[in-house]
Formats: structure tokens, sequence, C-alpha cells
């Protein structure tokens, strides 16, 4: 088969992949089964341990174009939902979890991974806690949108998985540019921090904020309709991810600060505005991470790129099955199984634990928020560029990290429905019996109350 007809049976074999799962959409929707297992699944039959038709080393340039644009999307428009209010809802919960459980998560996973993988050096190890650390709300859904489950533990969720990904960037950045032969490290970590943090973040703050500026005018004078708005938040991504590309900073920071600017820009108050279309609601597996209960200016502009952030990100599952997991089945060791089952576990909820102590949560919140951090896109992503850095341990970090995606994929997805009916029930029990449970606080601009039993 040669490279050309090659690449068009990879592009009707992922076409055939994505009719099949929206046919079935809805139904799926309502069992165990997730959109990331399914594609995942499909990745590993149409790559090199299957049919053969997606191979990193043949499709390189293609692969990294679209998991890139997934993660710039999906940066965006998660930073674009979140409030700055939310960091404060119920005065602890998303700042603990960003500010106390990131950094945290990063250090426990760099430790644990120095007795159990020998053979990487102390920054490589560091490269892996950091890209192990960003979490994933698309891959337990069902955990952050159940409305049995307490609206604080729900908006703490969102907001952390909103943003811990962006967070995570600069200690990935800096841990890159500190690695010896590295296309990063040429530059130093002073160039990189100036220009991939510095640079990137100014241009991202300058980019969000016009951009979000100029469409609440537009919309105020009722020049644009409903269709080229939302069109217009996809120009603002590209808008802030390219030209810091071009100017070798980090597009993804660029992007994700944008996407933060934006929405603070897009709130403000100003004109009336003239009135807009009903809102399309996001299809059910789309932009799952983004906080559930966005305003309505944010709201019924960010449609299309939810939708396409949605698609990208299922999409990038299917291209990590095929190219990374795939390939991993073929050469397991023990010592990659048990990092990968303890990074889900203790260098997630450990963290956790004690980002959370002395907040007066009752233990079986802080084991479900603990639980509830489920690795995906972004720890995807990096891992891909940490091929394309040609980092020296690239081999045995891909296998890592293609491991531990690919457990959270089975055991978060299966866990997410019976784990929110059981912690929901529990919290119903318990609210019942102390009137004023800590839980109980409002956590996405709901008033705090045990929900109602779907």
């Amino acid at each position: 088969m040669d490279a050309v007809s090659g690449s068009v049976w990879a592009g009707a074999a992922v076409a055939a992949v994505t009719a099949g799962y929206a046919l079935f959409s809805r139904r799926l929707a309502t069992t165990v089964v997730s959109a990331p297992m399914v594609f995942t699944g499909c990745g590993i039959a149409i790559g090199p341990i299957g049919l053969g038709l997606l191979d990193l080393k043949h499709d390189s340039g293609a692969v990294l174009t679209l998991v890139e644009a997934a993660l710039t999307l999906v940066l965006f428009t998660d930073a674009m939902s979140v409030r700055p209010r939310d960091l404060r809802l119920g005065g602890f919960l998303p700042g603990r979890l960003l500010g106390i459980g990131l950094p945290l998560t990063i250090g426990a996973g760099w430790l644990l991974a120095w007795p159990l993988l020998p053979g990487l050096t102390l920054w490589e190890l560091a490269l892996l806690g950091a890209v192990l650390a960003p979490t994933d709300a698309a891959l337990g859904k069902t955990a952050v949108s159940d409305r049995r489950v307490p609206p604080l533990v729900r908006g703490g969720l969102n907001v952390e998985s909103g943003l811990n990904d962006g967070m995570a960037l600069p200690f990935f950045v800096l841990f890159l540019a500190a690695l010896p032969g590295t296309m990063a490290s040429e530059e130093g970590a002073a160039g990189v921090f100036w220009r991939a943090l510095v640079l990137s973040t100014a241009w991202g703050l300058a980019v969000g904020g016009l951009g979000g500026w100029l469409l609440r005018r537009s919309r105020a004078r009722g020049w644009i309709t409903g269709d080229w708005r939302q069109a217009f938040v996809l120009a603002v991504a590209a808008g802030a991810y390219a030209p810091a590309v071009a100017f070798e900073g980090s597009g993804f920071i660029a992007a994700w600060v944008a996407g933060f600017a934006f929405g603070v820009s897009l709130r403000r108050s100003g004109p009336a505005e003239a009135p807009a279309e009903a809102p399309a609601k996001a299809p059910a597996e789309a932009s799952a991470k983004s906080p559930a209960r966005a305003p309505a200016a944010v709201d019924d502009t960010a449609g299309l790129s939810g939708h396409l952030a949605g698609l990208l990100a299922s999409l990038s599952f299917l291209v990590f099955g095929a190219v990374l997991l795939g390939p991993t089945l073929d050469d397991l060791d023990w010592r990659i199984i048990v990092y990968a089952v303890l990074s889900l576990t203790v260098v997630r909820m450990l963290p956790v634990a004690l980002s959370l102590a002395r907040t007066g949560l009752a233990l079986p919140t802080v084991a479900y928020i603990g639980w509830f951090g489920p690795r995906g896109l972004a720890s995807v992503v990096f891992g891909l560029l940490l091929v394309e850095e040609h980092v020296p341990g690239v081999q045995l970090l891909g296998r890592v990290i293609a491991v531990t995606v690919a457990l959270s994929i089975l055991l978060h997805g299966m866990s997410a429905v019976v784990l929110a009916k059981r912690y929901g029930a529990w919290y119903r029990k318990a609210a019942d019996r102390r009137p004023r449970l800590r839980e109980d606080l409002p956590g996405d601009g709901e008033a705090g109350h045990p929900p109602t039993a779907r």
C-alpha cells in the first residue's frame, strides 16, 4: 500500500468511526461506554497492530496538526467559559485544587517515577509528572454532570479541569527547556521563560481582550449574525495560537490566556445588546470539560467552537489509540503498569486530600474529588510533543503516558455512573442528618440543596 492510498484509507476509516459513533451517540450516552473508549478502541484497530492504516512514522504531520488543533480549541473554550468568580465558589475548592493540589500532583508524579522507572533523568521524570497532572472531565462526564452530586463538587471539578491543563503548561515548557538534547533546550530556560511565558501570555491577553471587546460592541449594534459570531471565536483562538508559535513562544499558553481574557471581556457590562438567537445545545459528549452553566453572553457564542472542540478531541483519542497505545501493548512492563495505577490513585488522591485538609469536607467527598481526576487530551498532546521535541527517553515516557491514559479512559469511564449515583445517595442522606453540611454550599450558580434523583 503506497502512502497516498494509505492516507485515503485512513481518512475513510476515521470517517466511518465518526459516523458510526454519531448514529449511536444518544444510546451510548446512557451506558458506561464513553466516546473516548469507542474512539480509542477503534484507533487500536486501525493502527499498526491492527489494520495498519494509521502510523505515526508516516502520518506524523497530520497527527500532530490534529491533536494540537484539538488542544488549542479545548484550552480556549474551557478558559473562555470560566468566570473569575468561579475560582472563589464555596470560598476554597477550585483555588485549593489548582493552587495546592496541582503542584503537589506534579511533584508526587515526579518523585514516584524515580524508583519505578530507572533509566530516566531527573528532568525526564519531572516532565512525566507535568504531563500526567492535568485532568480531563470528559473521561468521566457523569461524575461532573449528575445532578445528584452537590453543586460545590460539580463546579469545583469542572473549574479545575477547565484550567489545570493550562496551568500545567508552564511546568511542561520549563522542564522541557531544562532537558539537554531537546529543541527547547537550545534556547535555554531564560529564553523559553521570556518567549513562552511572558510574551505568549501578553499576546494572549491582548488578542483575547480585544476580541471580546470587539464582539461585544458588534453584538450591541446588531452588526454580527449568530453564525458568524460563533465563527469569530475560532478566529480569535487561531489568532492567539499562530503568532505565538511564529515568534517561538507557546501557542497553547497564548490560546489558554486568550480564552480567559475573551470570556472576561465579553461579559463586561456595556450597551444593551441586540436580541440573540437561541443557542444550539451542545452534543452530549462535546466540550464536556467546560463548566456547565456559562452565562448566555458566552454560552450562545461558543456553540460552534464547543462542537468542534468535542469532535477534534474525540478524533484525538482515535489517534491516541492508533499511534501511542497500540504499539505500547506489544511492549508492556510491570513497572509501567504499577506507575500508571499509582498515578491514578496515590499521585492524584493524596495531593487532593492534602489540599482539602481543614476545609470541613467529609471523607466521601474528598475521595470522590480525588478519584475523578482522569487523564486525557492534554496528556496525549503533551506526550506527542515529547516525540516532536526528540526527548531522549521518549520511548519509555510514551509507554507510561499511553498506559496511564488508557487505564483512565477505562476506569474513570466505567466508574462515573456508578460512583456518581452512590455518592449522590450518600450526600442526600448526610444532608438530611446535617442541615449545614459543608458540601451544600453553592458551586455553579445554584442554591445549595440536595438534588432530586433522576
